[in-house]
């Protein structure tokens, strides 16, 4: 009996100080500020895939010409993805379709874009897309920039 109890109260220990991890990560991360919610797909196949898998939920931050991605459920303290300004070319925006609406938050915006030669999918808000758009836009003179 008291070995149960104890084992339920590690348990429940480790998925408290674990929750409280990913809340003190995301605070880090959004603490110098410029962040967004952004579900990013990697590697999306030239032809539109709708299926809604691939898509990973995320959080993007500004930070001078590049933006650093990193996954929501990870307690990696390093972005998993740098997304140059140079290097991103825009080539379509579109709606969900299909089973992204799953899988993609209520008010996505899917944004098609090449990074470096890969397609990418990029999902956020209105608000969040146009600040994005604004930021490529704003590349230093000199520096090529694709807005479709």
């Amino acid at each position: 009996m008291f070995l149960a109890l104890l084992v339920s109260a590690v348990v429940v220990a480790l998925v408290v100080v674990g929750l409280f991890v990913f809340g003190l990560r995301r605070r880090l991360i959004q603490r110098s500020g410029g962040t967004f919610d952004c579900s990013l797909r990697w590697n999306v196949p030239e032809k539109g895939d709708v299926s809604g898998k691939g898509w990973v939920y995320g959080v993007a931050r500004y930070s001078g010409d590049r933006i650093a991605w990193f996954r929501v459920f990870s307690y990696a303290p390093r972005p998993r993805r740098i997304l140059e300004r140079s290097g991103i070319e825009v080539l379509a925006r579109r709606m969900p379709e299909g089973e992204e609406e799953l899988a993609l938050l209520s008010d996505s915006v899917v944004l098609g874009c090449l990074h470096h030669g890969r397609h990418v999918e990029l999902a956020m808000s209105e608000d969040a897309l146009t600040g994005f758009l604004a930021w490529l836009e704003a590349a230093p003179p000199g520096q090529r920039v694709n807005v479709a």
